[in-house]
């Protein structure tokens, strides 16, 4: 059986060597990775999943935030040249998404649904997961790469503050993305046998 669909998750990979040589306009990746969270399904359509799109000054303004938050946590001098070069990759992308979490819509679930309630963080957290490979998946689909960060929390009180998000917005990752300037090493699988099991 051939699938199309496939072929594009095996196509998404982290892409750490970005640069911003992108021929799609703002305009169309913000109505791409807008439509395609408005397609991604959440439990009880709950609709928990919230995403800022940054371009140009506004994205490099989040890796500023990272690098001036990591340098009071990275041991030494040494180790923190490494961060900055780090970071510099995602900086030097066309732009970064923030994935959020709406906690109030969570939180409201869990009053009107008390028999759920301790399931609703959970299932905002897969809902917000299948955003974020959708979008990935997107992106890749027009030649555009991408990785999952995750410096939250530690840059929370700064990307709020920054951008003026609501306190209810729980920030949950970090994407940059941009053109693929070097392509990435294969990728590992372990075997399938312990990973899938058929049972007829």
């Amino acid at each position: 059986m051939k699938s199309e669909f496939n072929n594009l998750l095996a196509k998404r990979r982290s892409i750490y060597a970005l640069g911003d040589n992108v021929k799609e306009s703002l305009e169309d990746i913000y109505t791409l990775i807008k439509d395609t969270v408005r397609n991604s399904p959440t439990a009880f359509n709950s609709q928990t999943v919230r995403t800022v799109v940054l371009f140009g000054k506004a994205s490099n303004k989040v890796w500023d935030i990272v690098e001036d938050r990591l340098k009071s946590e990275v041991p030494n001098e040494e180790a923190f040249a490494k961060t900055k070069e780090k970071i510099a990759t995602f900086r030097a992308g066309f732009g970064t998404i923030l994935f959020l979490t709406d906690t109030a819509i969570v939180e409201k679930l869990e009053r009107d649904f008390p028999l759920y309630a301790d399931n609703f963080a959970d299932w905002a957290e897969q809902g917000i997961g299948g955003a974020q490979q959708a979008v990935w998946a997107a992106l890749a689909e027009q030649n555009i790469g991408a990785s999952l960060q995750h410096y939250n929390p530690l840059i929370d009180d700064a990307i709020h503050e920054a951008f003026a998000l609501s306190k209810e917005w729980k920030l949950r990752a970090q994407m940059p993305f941009g053109s693929i300037e070097a392509p990435t090493g294969e990728k590992d699988y372990l075997d399938e046998n312990e990973v899938f099991k058929l049972i007829k």
